[in-house]
């Protein structure tokens, strides 16, 4: 049952599967399952885990008093716990659950996948207050400041937070747009840069663009990812609510999707770039994962300034700490007010840049190829297999409950 209800919250009701219980469980034990079976596998066996410890506790028997047992001297009122029969099946319940989580804690081999080279990374921070980011009187000195992190950043490959540059790329000053691509057009440096791309009449697509001698010899050639799941009401409007976006007067807040997921390639690694809450969809990552053009490092580039300081950002860096340890590849994250971060493949956070302040985190992360075998049953079903798993213990509960006398047709039930 819990299992349905995270499923069904993060595909169907709303879609927005923000802080799955799984999550909890990026250290312990059950860790070890995430390259198995995924954030939703390990949230369906941390209930099961729990319900089997509940099995253990001893039980309230019928007619016990005080505010929790009903008091009734009919059998406890109707919150009152089944009495349970006696015996040891209490200990053996504990010490299935005590099992579950060792066999879980031993699970092996722990590596699938293999090392694939270094890439060497300057993550920008910016720390931009989110009500001066879209003000016209200080976007041109932010824009500015940009340019010189950029330019002075020492990495190969430097990394902007999304949206970085607030506007869409066909509007922004020539003069601005070559001064920001040109040390990276040259040589053997590179850059994924936050931007709007696109027009009024087509949409505009949150972007990551990225700048390098390959990538964009010229100023209108570059490689570009756009974001694929927009934000409701932030990014897209639902049908009916023109009006109530249009209260929040937030810029650009109807967007188009972007298409594309393939790679940028720098320092011989594959990119796969990661727009915001994007790296919350498991299932939405995995095609980017097989085949000659496969990812060897994850980057999120994301802006919580929208959140201050202290609600998401330690729970969105967990939800990339679970990709990692998922999929088994690196994350690099790039924040406007963090938590920009390096993540190693077994998801453990090697370097973190200290939220609210302007910075740059210089890092070096191992790329890696292969899959898990959640990345390979995730790509070939989705999430069906799991679906399947509900179905069959929800029949088999339903065949194994007891059919009560007084539930029969036309047999009058008693008072109760």
């Amino acid at each position: 049952a819990w299992l349905a209800a995270e499923l069904a919250r993060g595909q169907f009701f709303t879609g927005f599967p923000w802080s799955a219980s799984g999550y909890a469980h990026t250290g312990g034990p059950l860790a070890a399952l995430a390259p198995w079976v995924g954030v939703y596998g390990i949230a369906a066996v941390s209930a099961w885990a729990s319900a089997l410890v509940a099995l253990a506790l001893p039980a309230r028997a019928a007619g016990e008093g005080g505010e929790g047992g009903g008091g009734d001297a009919g059998g406890g009122g109707p919150w009152a716990l089944p009495r349970r029969a006696g015996g040891c099946s209490g200990a053996w319940a504990c010490a299935a659950a005590l099992a579950l989580l060792v066999a879980s804690a031993n699970l092996g081999p722990s590596q699938f996948t293999e090392p694939a080279g270094e890439l060497r990374a300057s993550l920008l921070q910016p720390n931009i207050d989110q009500s001066l980011k879209f003000d016209a009187q200080r976007m041109g000195r932010n824009l500015e400041r940009l340019i010189e992190q950029a330019h002075a950043a020492p990495g190969p490959l430097v990394v902007t937070p999304e949206s970085v540059v607030p506007l869409p790329q066909r509007v922004l000053d020539p003069a601005l747009w070559q001064r920001l691509r040109e040390p990276f057009v040259q040589g053997d440096r590179a850059a994924l840069v936050g931007i709007f791309l696109g027009d009024e009449s087509a949409g505009y697509v949150n972007s990551m663009v990225g700048l390098s001698s390959e990538a964009s010899p010229h100023p209108e050639r570059f490689y570009s990812y756009g974001k694929r799941h927009l934000l409701p009401f932030g990014e897209f409007i639902p049908p009916g609510f023109g009006w109530f976006v249009a209260l929040l007067d937030i810029p650009l807040g109807d967007q188009a999707r972007g298409r594309s997921i393939a790679p940028f390639e720098t320092q011989g690694q594959r990119l796969r770039p990661l727009i915001c809450y994007e790296d919350l969809f498991a299932e939405e990552l995995v095609d980017s994962l097989s085949g000659p053009q496969a990812a060897t490092v994850f980057v999120n580039a994301s802006n919580l300034a929208w959140f201050g300081l202290r609600l998401v950002q330690d729970q969105h860096l967990q939800f990339s700490r679970m990709r990692a340890m998922e999929f088994q590849r690196p994350f690099l994250r790039a924040t406007n007010t963090g938590a920009t971060t390096a993540i190693d493949h077994r998801g453990q956070v090697t370097a973190r840049l200290s939220a609210g302040i302007e910075g740059r985190l210089d890092v070096q992360v191992e790329g890696r190829t292969g899959r898990t075998p959640y990345a390979v049953w995730l790509g070939r079903w989705g999430h069906a297999p799991l679906w399947l798993l509900v179905v069959l213990v929800a029949a088999a509960a339903w065949v194994r409950s007891p059919r009560r006398p007084d539930a029969a047709p036309g047999r009058p039930r008693p008072d109760r």
